[in-house]
């Protein structure tokens, strides 16, 4: 019985001091903050006629990378103007990763 107990005991404390050593964040996990692209625009959304225009404030070089909804990449382009063709991808959800210089941007995308 004396060994349930102690066996008990012992968890217990090991459990205390466990749980606030593991709750604090590694020293080797940065913390990565995006900075947004100023007034982006993306239209229109659904896609219907296989091209969709992505705009923003600074109309930058962008690159655009979009993937399936399992994470799959399908498409890497850069953009120098505002109309980027889709017209390959077929009909469904997709997401939209655009950088522009060091804003970055992730949107929804739905192609029918």
């Amino acid at each position: 019985m004396k060994q349930k107990y102690l066996f008990t005991f012992f968890l217990f404390c090991f459990l205390m001091i466990a749980a606030p050593v593991s709750a604090q964040e590694s020293p080797r996990v940065q913390h990565r903050t995006e900075i947004p692209i100023d007034g982006l625009s993306i239209y229109p959304n659904p896609v219907t006629g296989g091209k969709v225009y992505i705009s923003s404030t600074r109309n930058q070089e962008k690159t655009i990378e979009i993937y399936n909804v399992l994470g799959k990449p399908v498409q890497k382009s850069r953009l120098n103007g505002r109309e980027l063709d889709v017209s390959s991808l077929t009909p469904g959800i997709y997401i939209l990763k655009i950088q522009e210089g060091k804003a970055k941007a992730t949107r929804k995308l739905v192609v029918k």
